[in-house]
C-alpha cells in the first residue's frame, strides 16, 4: 500500500460519494461499487466458537480460479481499479488462491486478505510476499494464548500466528515489498476487557494496525456464552475509552471513534440512530459468495450471478434495484467491518493511520 494507490481509489470513493448523494436526492443512480468482498470458500481449518462454517454438513459449491480470475476482470472492466479482500472461511486452504494473489498483481488489482493465520508458514509467507497484496488482515482475538486458542477452538493457533507475523516480515525485508499486517480482533466477553493490551501487543510485534469488530449472533455460543451482556456493558463503555484515548495517543487504531462510541450500543441491539441513516451499503458494496453469487449485503438476497452475468449488468439489473431501495431503508446497526458505513473522511484516516504506522515501522527496520 502507497501513497499512489490510495489516491487512485480515493478518487473512486469521492466519485461515488457525489454519485450516492445524487441519487439520494433524486433516484437517479449512476453509482459503481467502490467496496468489494471475495467469499472465496466457507471450509476452515478452525473451529471458531462464534462461526457455522465448520460445522455445515455440506458447503455451496466454488468458483474455481479460473472463474475468480473472469470475476475480477469483469469488475475491472466496470469500474476501473478497485480493491477487494479476499475471505473465507480460510482461503489459504484453496487450492491455487496464491496464485489467484499473483494475478491480482499483474493486473493492477489491489487484492487484500482476512485470515485465521494458521497457514503462515515458511514457504507460504515467502509465496504472500511475492505476491504483494494490498493488506493482510490477521484474525485474533487475544493478545495470550489460551483464551486466544480456546475462542477459534484450535490449539498452538496464537504462536503460529506471532511465528507467521515474524516471517512475513522477515520477507517482506527480504523482497523488499511493504503492505501492512492488520490484527482483527471480535470483539465479545472473553476479551473486552483487555481490548488495550490487545493494541499494545499488536504493536509490540510491528503490526501496522487493529481493526475491531463487535460479535454478531450467529452461533449458540454467542447467545450462551460470547455476548456482552447488560452487566457489563459499563465496563465495556470504559474499555472503549480506553481505545479512544489510546488512538487520540498515537495507537495505530482504524476504527473511528464514532464507531467505537457505537461498541456497546450494538451489543444492545439497537437500530441505527437518524444520524446514522440512511445505510450506504447498497450503493457501495458488491459482495461474491463462493459460488459466484453477488450481493450488496448479505441480509439481503442476491442480486445477479458472476458466472452468467457481467459486474455491470449485475450492478445495473432490477434486483439490484429493488435491493438498493430496501438497504436505503434498513436500520440495522452494523458495526462488522464489512458492513459499516464509513464516512469519506473516516476512509481517509484509515489511510493515514495505516500510511503513519508502516512508516514509523519501516523507520524501526
Amino acid at each position: 500500500m502507497n501513497v499512489t494507490e490510495l489516491l487512485t481509489l480515493g478518487l473512486s470513493h469521492t466519485r461515488n460519494a457525489i454519485a450516492e448523494a445524487l441519487y439520494l436526492k433524486t433516484n437517479i443512480d449512476v453509482t459503481r461499487p467502490i467496496t468489494f468482498h471475495a467469499l472465496v470458500n466457507e471450509r476452515c481449518n478452525c473451529k471458531c466458537r462464534h462461526c457455522e462454517y465448520w460445522r455445515q454438513a455440506e458447503y455451496i459449491p466454488e468458483l474455481t480460479i479460473e472463474e475468480w480470475k473472469k470475476s475480477l476482470l469483469s469488475i475491472k472492466e466496470f469500474t476501473g481499479s478497485f480493491a477487494v479482500n479476499f475471505s473465507g472461511g480460510e482461503p489459504f486452504i484453496k487450492k491455487g488462491f496464491i496464485d489467484l494473489l499473483i494475478f491480482c498483481r499483474d493486473h493492477d488489482i489491489h487484492a487484500g486478505v482476512t485470515t485465521n493465520g494458521a497457514l503462515l508458514n515458511e514457504k507460504n509467507a515467502a509465496n504472500i510476499v511475492a505476491a504483494r497484496p494490498f493488506n493482510l488482515n490477521i484474525s485474533c482475538d487475544s493478545h495470550t494464548p489460551e483464551i486466544h486458542d480456546y475462542i477459534r477452538g484450535m490449539n498452538g493457533l496464537f504462536n503460529k500466528i506471532t511465528k507467521g507475523i515474524s516471517l512475513l516480515q522477515q520477507e517482506q525485508a527480504k523482497q523488499n515489498v511493504t503492505f501492512p499486517i492488520i490484527i482483527k480482533p471480535t470483539i465479545m466477553s472473553l476479551n473486552f476487557r483487555s481490548l488495550p493490551e490487545i493494541v499494545q501487543w499488536a504493536m509490540n510485534i510491528g503490526a501496522t494496525a487493529v481493526n475491531f469488530q463487535p460479535l454478531g449472533r450467529w452461533t449458540r455460543e454467542t447467545y450462551d456464552e460470547l455476548w456482552i451482556e447488560e452487566k457489563d456493558w459499563p465496563e465495556l463503555d470504559r474499555s472503549m475509552e480506553k481505545l479512544i484515548a489510546m488512538k487520540r495517543a498515537g495507537a495505530p487504531i482504524m476504527n473511528s471513534e464514532e464507531v467505537l462510541r457505537l461498541v456497546t450500543a450494538s451489543f444492545q441491539e439497537k437500530t441505527a440512530s437518524p444520524e446514522y441513516m440512511p445505510c450506504r451499503i447498497g450503493l457501495q458494496e458488491f459482495y461474491i459468495r463462493p459460488d459466484g453469487d453477488v450481493k450488496l449485503c448479505f441480509h439481503f438476497p442476491s442480486i445477479g450471478n458472476t458466472t452468467t452475468q457481467s459486474a455491470k449488468e449485475i450492478w445495473r439489473g432490477a434486483e439490484a434495484k429493488k435491493i438498493r431501495e430496501a438497504t436505503i431503508k434498513c436500520d440495522k446497526l452494523c458495526l462488522l467491518t464489512c458492513l459499516s458505513h464509513k464516512s469519506l473522511t473516516n476512509k481517509f484516516s484509515q489511510a493515514l493511520t495505516i500510511l503513519s504506522r508502516q512508516k514509523k515501522t519501516e523507520s524501526l527496520h
